[in-house]
């Protein structure tokens, strides 16, 4: 946790440096620092975030996966040391499902990797502006490059919203299409068997 914190206060540290060396107004400084250094920051502590839980989770389904068939496979004929084996199997079991379960329900490899791609994509715009290179090549000042940045910035932000949402959206159909496979066999035996009754 403080080797996190540490980095992003360099990030926050080194970043600020490098806006007080560039030739800005005093509000387009503010828009560096409220806008595309924040975003980066968050966007920053979400992928580790992420990413540690994914690794978690993974290590924790992949390892109890493999030690499950190893238990069972135990032929202990002593009382305690089966219970034991029984019970820690059970356990480990659970573990493993839910483990499982979290991953695939928040999907956390999927966000590690989207905030990843958005997080390094701002930081390519931060590194290419400061230095005027890519897209700001042809301008003579930040001054002058600025609005262009300020519209990528504005871009990769409402791009991560618009793909984030849908992934949300998707989600909750997919849950919803599931609730209505359940509901719907239940229907038709109903019915089925109310057509019956009628034909008797």
């Amino acid at each position: 946790m403080a080797k996190k914190d540490s980095y992003q206060e360099f990030l926050k540290e080194d970043f600020n440096k490098l806006f007080a060396g560039i030739n800005l107004g005093d509000v387009q400084k503010h828009f560096l620092r409220s806008r595309w250094l924040d975003q980066v920051l968050w966007m920053e502590a979400k992928a580790n975030s992420s990413r540690d839980r994914h690794y978690f989770l993974r290590i924790t389904t992949i390892v109890g996966g493999v030690i499950l068939p190893a238990l069972v496979s135990l032929n202990i004929n002593t009382t305690p040391k089966r219970d034991i084996i029984i019970w820690s199997t059970f356990g480990l079991s659970q573990i493993v499902a839910i483990s499982a379960a979290i991953e695939e329900f928040f999907h956390y490899g999927e966000r590690w990797r989207h905030y990843r791609r958005t997080v390094e994509s701002l930081k390519t715009q931060g590194w290419q502006f400061s230095q005027l290179t890519g897209p700001y090549y042809n301008y003579a000042s930040h001054e002058q490059a600025f609005n262009l940045f300020a519209g990528h910035v504005e871009d990769i932000i409402q791009r991560d919203v618009e793909i984030y949402a849908t992934q949300v959206v998707q989600e909750k159909k997919e849950e919803k299409q599931n609730q209505e496979d359940h509901i719907f066999p239940q229907n038709t035996k109903i019915t089925n068997s109310e057509e019956k009754k009628k034909e008797e």
